[in-house]
């Protein structure tokens, strides 16, 4: 009998050892609307490093993390690029960040995502998460995956998370352009209607 209650004590204090111990996921950790973003810094397709601090001048950012891979994120290729052109003159420009692990999707590595923008005319920076400890913070879980960032005296905050738009297919057939309503509400001064929505896309991938 004691014996099996040092059995189940040592289990229980395993569990909990493991449940302390266990890095959080990017499932159930990363930022909530309001909150203060750490600023970054990662290697762009030009080689050169970007941090949000450098943007300290602009209204806000566009975060959107995406990849070359997943059919969801080339499908919003062309959207994210109207962004950035609609709203970079604004104050609120577009910054991409690939979070996938390259041993998983080779396709998405330095070289390849280089030639893409190149391919498709990127106006914004294409920055690499080759440590994969950015997207984790931000808690984003697929690509693309979108964070309005609204700059304030304490620093970027969290203003929207989720969707570019409602309708991943077709961008002819779209209704609610989620993100463009954000920030014409941050540009405006009013209230964001949606700040969150589901984000459609490929699941990041992480090495095994």
């Amino acid at each position: 009998m004691k014996n099996s209650i040092k059995l189940i004590l040592a289990v229980c204090v395993v569990g909990l050892v493991s449940a302390f111990t266990l890095k959080p996921t990017a499932e159930y950790a990363g930022y909530n609307i309001g909150d203060i973003v750490e600023d970054f810094k990662l290697k762009n397709i030009d080689g050169k490093m970007v941090s949000l601090s450098d943007y300290e001048d602009k209204l806000g950012v566009i975060v959107t993390f995406t990849c070359n891979t997943c059919p969801y994120a080339v499908a919003y290729e062309d959207r994210i690029i109207e962004l950035d052109k609609k709203y970079a003159d604004k104050g609120y420009p577009v910054v991409a960040i690939m979070p996938n692990d390259t041993s998983v999707k080779p396709d998405d590595d330095l070289e390849s995502m280089k030639k893409r923008a190149e391919q498709k005319g990127f106006t914004f920076p294409y920055l690499i998460d080759a440590k994969q400890d950015v997207y984790p913070k931000f808690g984003a879980t697929k690509t693309p995956h979108v964070f309005v960032l609204d700059r304030t005296e304490s620093g970027f905050v969290v203003s929207y998370i989720g969707a570019i738009d409602n309708n991943y297919k077709d961008a002819s057939a779209v209704t609610t352009k989620y993100v463009e309503n954000a920030v014409d509400a941050l540009i405006a001064g009013t209230p964001i209607k949606e700040t969150e929505t589901k984000a459609i896309g490929c699941s990041i991938k992480v090495a095994n």
